[in-house]
Formats: C-alpha cells, sequence, structure tokens
C-alpha cells in the first residue's frame, strides 16, 4: 500500500533519474533467479546522493509515524536496507539493528545484529520487496526473538501478486513510498519510455516468470 501519490512518483522520478532503476524493455536483464526482466532496481545507489536519500528517509519516517505510530526500535534487512534503515532510525531518534539472512558462522553467531529486546514493537525497514521472501525471513527471526514487528515500509515494490500473497498469509502489514504501477506512469509521462514499451513492462509484471518465454 502507499500513502501518497505525489510521493510515489516522485519517488519513482529519483530512483530513474540516479539509475537507481533501469528500464531495458528491449535488452532485459537476467537475475540471480534467471528471470529475464525489463527492469532492474539497486536502491543502494541513493546512498550516494545526499538529497535524494534525504527524501526517501524523512519520508519513511514520516510514512512509520503516521501509520504505525513510534515502535521502539528500527530494523533493517542485511544488505540493502541496513544504511536507508539507520538513517531512518536517526530522524525517528530510535535503536537500530538489522538481520542477516542467516547467522554469522563464528563468534556470537548474530542472526540479529544490534540490541534488541524480549517484548519491543520494531518497524522493519526494506529498500526493495519482489516476492517478499527475503524480507519476511526477518519478520521471522525477530518473532522468535519475541520482539513484536508492528509492520514493514520499503522504498519500492514490484507489485507481484505472489508478494500479496506471502504478506498476507505472514500476517505483515508492507507499505512502500512507490510501486512498479506509478514508475511505469512517471516514465511514459517524462517520455522515459513510450507507451508500446510501457505495454511491455506492464506484461512482464503479470508473469515475470514465463515473460521471456
Amino acid at each position: 500500500m502507499i500513502l501518497n501519490k505525489e510521493t510515489a512518483q516522485k519517488t519513482a522520478e529519483l530512483l530513474l533519474q540516479i539509475n537507481a532503476i533501469k528500464l531495458q524493455p528491449q535488452n532485459p536483464f537476467t537475475w540471480a533467479s534467471g528471470w529475464k526482466s525489463p527492469i532492474y532496481c539497486d536502491n543502494r545507489i541513493t546512498l550516494s546522493y545526499p538529497i535524494i536519500r534525504n527524501y526517501l528517509r524523512e519520508n519513511l519516517a514520516k510514512q512509520i509515524e503516521e501509520i504505525y505510530g513510534k515502535p521502539d526500535v528500527i530494523v533493517g534487512v542485511a544488505t540493502g536496507a541496513i544504511g536507508i534503515g539507520a538513517l531512518v532510525a536517526d530522524t525517528l531518534n530510535l535503536p537500530f539493528c538489522y538481520v542477516r539472512p542467516e547467522a554469522k558462522k563464528h563468534g556470537r553467531q548474530n542472526k540479529i545484529e544490534g540490541h534488541i529486546e524480549k517484548g519491543q514493537n520494531a518497524i522493519i525497514v526494506e529498500d526493495l520487496i519482489s516476492t517478499g521472501k527475503s524480507s519476511l525471513l526477518a519478520v521471522e527471526a525477530l518473532e522468535e526473538a519475541n520482539v513484536t514487528v508492528k509492520g514493514m515500509v520499503a522504498i519500492f515494490t514490484y507489485g507481484f501478486a505472489i508478494a500479496e500473497e506471502n504478506f498476507k498469509n505472514a500476517n505483515v502489514i508492507l507499505h512502500t513510498l512507490s510501486n512498479y504501477e506509478n514508475l511505469l506512469l512517471l516514465a511514459e509521462k517524462s517520455k522515459y519510455i513510450t507507451s508500446s514499451e510501457a505495454e511491455v513492462l506492464s506484461q512482464w509484471r503479470i508473469d515475470p516468470g514465463n515473460w521471456s518465454k
């Protein structure tokens, strides 16, 4: 769910501006999963642009306060959301920690890095939602530590049906600054892509696994 259409369009515009999102319907990317994709998103690039990262942290912080109220702690998902998560926590003057995909093999063998206590309320910050599986692993890790997850916020989501289903099944509320639909609207309106390319990009989102076939 998106809080504000103006924010959604502005976020999409900024991500395209710095090539955090690239659209190549005629020359698709290959994801690690093997999927052919006309879009590639790397929101870690935003950290290199102070004006843009500040816009994102301020709006994520605003979204958290307006939707959930202040939690006890902000949690980032490693590694993509560590940077933006820490910035959001700083804006809200809250503790920050992050969750690894799996526990370290040495030392204290932590899966959750940073100080967090049983019974605390947490909001998870993500940079990007695709299927949602890796994001929801962070939820599981926190719940195993007896931390209450109030919800999750993210910069961008592809809006896959499987992601919506995964979040619904996990009973986790997700809000994002922008999404695929608003990205395509902005990209076509600003002549970043043609109407025919927008159609190709729309078809990909319906069935990404079989799109290239």
